[in-house]
């Protein structure tokens, strides 16, 4: 009995020796981001001010407002005119330079803070997370009570999907009820979004669409292969997820742009559906494809250490061995990458509103760094500039109504802005680098934005990273 007891005292010791572990590891990393504290940065924490000598891209139209003058006041726009008059308050020169709306990624998946301050230094002033977890309850909690500089942040919860895809990303559903109860939970938790993924069949994607109406959460559909494409295009669901899903599911495989016209002009007449083709995450299979050492090309130190240890070299491995079975299937994916192009060009075509999304902070794709690949994918396919940067601002917005609020240049609207060099109407990728950003009215400057960069580059949060996955695992499993 006397060594039951020791050897219990000596597991319970152990316990509490690795929760106290666990919790320093954490502290740890949560003191690694304090850079991101608006408190600790006081020289940057004012939220009003009077910007004067901008070209303002408004982006509720095609137009440049030249010369005018910008009063934020505790980071909403507050006035826009040729000349305002506003005492005691900061006067910004904007020095002729082109004043934009801040963009806005609606398909990431953040995995620390660090990630936030890539987005900034990116010009992304808003993301949509679409895998949730609790500790992006916190991070909702931080940014809507502007504790910490970041990108205007919504999330959905945990991904809902059918009992047989087992895989500790997945909430498996066995059950309509469980599905209702699901999301009666979520809305309690602070979730904003539901994210429906695959195997969900016709009675609890039922039963999903039904509670979630009820609960007043808008559905965002990675679509189920267990019911008909068209299904997803119901008014609870604000959007559908990935070009990729209408080859792999309505057009099985078969890159036909006369079968593809019908499934196009369906998607258009529903009005209330907007379309995030995440170009870039596919396209990434190709260039893992293409280069062999992409793992340790310098841009993957952007990346989390976890997801680039495990996801990111699984992604790899996969399509590596792909490529030595059968070596055709590179051409293949390129084809299908091509096609996707062709997707976004008949989307908008036929009316479509398209919406921003790149999948970052999986597989290879950055965070921050890869909307401006998707832009340009989109551009490639044939959108104006304009219309490409409706995606990731006007579009974007008018998803869901809580985000109404950002998108455009107008007085009423939150302070989310980019000062860029040149016109983004005329040259696109002036918007990589902003020189300053506007977020809720408190403004960056380039040097601040790239040592967010240079904080998230090669960064050691990997075990701290893990006990955040622990924690969802316990929790929302």
């Amino acid at each position: 009995m006397k060594i039951i007891k020791r050897l219990l005292k000596i597991v319970f010791a152990l316990i509490g020796l690795l929760v106290l572990i666990g919790i320093i590891t954490l502290w740890v990393d949560a003191s690694s981001t304090n850079y991101l504290d608006i408190n600790k940065n006081t020289s940057v924490s004012n939220n009003s001010f009077l910007i004067k000598n901008v070209n303002i891209i408004p982006m509720n139209k095609d137009t440049v407002l030249v010369g005018k003058m910008v009063y934020i006041k505790e980071g909403i726009i507050e006035k826009i005119a040729d000349t305002i008059e506003v005492k005691g308050i900061e006067i910004f020169d904007g020095e002729d330079k082109y004043l934009t709306p801040g963009l806005i990624d609606m398909h990431v998946h953040v995995w620390d803070r660090y990630e936030l301050g890539l987005y900034l230094s990116n010009g992304v002033t808003a993301v949509r997370n679409l895998w949730g977890m609790p500790m992006h309850l916190r991070i909702k909690d931080d940014v809507m009570e502007e504790h910490i500089f970041s990108p205007s942040f919504f999330t959905t919860g945990p991904k809902l999907t059918g009992s047989e895809f087992i895989g500790d990303d997945n909430l498996n559903l066995g059950h309509p009820s469980e599905a209702k109860d699901k999301i009666i939970e979520y809305k309690d938790k602070g979730y904003d979004f539901i994210k429906t993924y695959y195997g969900l069949d016709k009675a609890i994607f039922d039963a999903v669409i039904e509670q979630a109406q009820i609960s007043e959460m808008d559905i965002v559909a990675h679509p189920s292969q267990k019911v008909p494409f068209s299904y997803h295009l119901n008014s609870q669901i604000k959007s559908i997820e990935h070009a990729e899903e209408i080859v792999q599911q309505p057009l099985q495989f078969d890159l036909d742009t006369v079968k593809l016209q019908p499934i196009i002009d369906s998607i258009s007449q529903s009005k209330h559906t907007s379309y995030s083709p995440t170009l870039t995450v596919f396209n990434n299979i190709y260039q893992m494809m293409m280069d062999d050492a992409i793992l340790d090309s310098e841009p993957l130190n952007y990346m989390n250490p976890l997801i680039k240890m495990d996801d990111s070299q699984r992604q790899f491995e996969r399509w590596f061995n792909a490529k030595q079975k059968d070596p055709a299937i590179v051409n293949r994916i390129k084809s299908q990458h091509d096609f996707h192009l062709t997707v976004v060009k008949k989307l908008h075509e036929a009316g479509v509103t398209i919406i921003s999304g790149t999948d970052g902070g999986i597989g290879v794709t950055l965070p921050g760094f890869s909307i401006h690949k998707e832009l340009a994918f989109y551009k490639e396919a044939g959108l104006s500039n304009y219309d490409v940067l409706k995606t990731a601002t006007v579009n974007a917005s008018k998803t869901h109504s809580i985000m109404n609020q950002l998108g455009t240049i107008e007085e009423g609207k939150v302070a989310n802005l980019l000062l860029v060099d040149q016109n983004p109407l005329v040259t696109l990728s002036s918007l990589k680098k902003p020189n300053y950003i506007f977020i809720k009215g408190r403004k960056l400057n380039r040097e601040t934005l790239d040592s967010f960069n240079e904080k998230a580059k090669n960064r050691k949060n990997m075990i701290a990273t893990a006990l955040r996955y622990l924690e969802n695992l316990i929790i929302e499993k």
